[in-house]
C-alpha cells in the first residue's frame, strides 16, 4: 500500500465519490509545488496508489488537490468549491490516510488510519 492514501465520500448522497482527479505534491525550497503522484477515485471513492508502495516520503509539507468541479457537473450540480486543496505536514515514515467528506457547499477532512 502507498504511504499516502485517500478516499472521498459525498455526504450529500451518502456514497463514495467516483471519478475525482487527485494530485499529490510537495513544496520545493524555491516555494514551488512539485507533483509526486496523481490518480482518480474509483467506484469506492478511493485512490490507493498515489505513490509507489516502496516510496517513503521525507518529512515536509505536502498538498493534495481534489478536482471537484467536474464531479459536481456530472451530478448536474453546481458546487461552491471547484477544487479542494489540503496542505499537511508529514513528520515521519508512517502511513497517512487523508479522507475528504464532500458536499456541494462544504467539505471536511481528518487524518485517518
Amino acid at each position: 500500500m502507498s504511504q499516502i492514501t485517500t478516499h472521498v465520500l459525498d455526504t450529500s448522497k451518502g456514497s463514495p465519490a467516483q471519478g475525482i482527479k487527485v494530485t499529490f505534491e510537495t513544496i520545493s525550497g524555491l516555494n514551488e509545488w512539485i507533483a509526486l503522484g496523481n490518480g482518480v477515485t474509483n467506484a469506492d471513492g478511493r485512490v490507493s496508489d498515489l505513490l509507489k508502495t516502496d516510496v517513503i516520503l521525507s518529512p515536509g509539507i505536502y498538498r493534495m488537490t481534489f478536482e471537484t468541479a467536474d464531479y459536481f457537473s456530472r451530478q448536474k450540480l453546481k458546487g461552491f468549491y471547484p477544487y479542494v486543496q489540503l496542505v499537511f505536514e508529514i513528520s515521519d515514515g508512517k502511513h497517512y490516510h487523508i479522507p475528504l467528506l464532500l458536499s456541494p457547499y462544504g467539505f471536511t477532512t481528518y487524518r485517518g488510519s
